[in-house]
């Protein structure tokens, strides 16, 4: 689980503008030792600068990494590959929204409505089922929360057999984006273990 410190820190590298997912990796003793900003339409230089300057703040000795994800779709190594967004789209017209994500190379594609906070979150689970995975979570809880910094979106996921919820948390220009970007954040987490990899 996250400390507050770590969810304030992950949450102002998310507000920089371009990232689309942060992954931060720990070293055994549970301190962060790298972390991974996936950005799109942005010089990956200058968010790599602020990036740095973030973390900093907080973790002295991490790693920053900053990943064009046009980039993401050419295969990486399996245990470095990470399930990344490339776009979260809400259509007022026809009320649906649309989430494309990418994993080794792979593009997955997922549809729904309910909205841009909820159906950014169903999407986000249907374009994960597209990629292959198994996910057995369903969706709980999509909120919006007022802080000082702007208003993040929490995602609640939980098991249909026993186990813990996943939670995940995202900033972005829209609710469809946040919404997505926080599913994948939980999700992210899940994804990443041994046994998913």
């Amino acid at each position: 689980m996250m400390s507050p410190t770590e969810e304030d820190f992950e949450l102002e590298l998310r507000s920089l503008s371009g990232v689309l997912n942060v992954e931060i990796r720990h070293r055994e003793n549970g301190d962060v030792d790298a972390v991974t900003l996936i950005v799109h339409g942005q010089d990956t230089a200058a968010i790599r600068v602020m990036a740095t300057q973030i973390v900093n703040l907080y973790y002295t000795e991490a790693t920053v990494i900053v990943e064009d994800a046009s980039r993401a779709l050419s295969p990486r190594e399996s245990r470095t590959a990470r399930v990344s967004l490339v776009r979260a789209e809400f259509c007022a017209e026809t009320g649906f929204c649309d989430v494309e994500l990418t994993f080794s190379g792979r593009v997955g594609i997922g549809r729904a409505g309910s909205g841009q906070l909820f159906g950014g979150a169903e999407a986000t689970l249907a374009a994960l089922r597209d990629l292959g995975f198994s996910v057995p979570f369903y969706l709980l809880t999509v909120i919006s929360v007022a802080t000082v910094r702007g208003w993040p979106v929490i995602v609640t996921l939980r098991p249909f057999s026993e186990g813990a919820d996943l939670f995940g948390i995202a900033q972005a220009a829209d609710d469809v984006t946040s919404s997505a970007m926080a599913s994948l954040d939980s999700l992210n987490r899940f994804l990443a273990r041994p046994e998913n990899e």
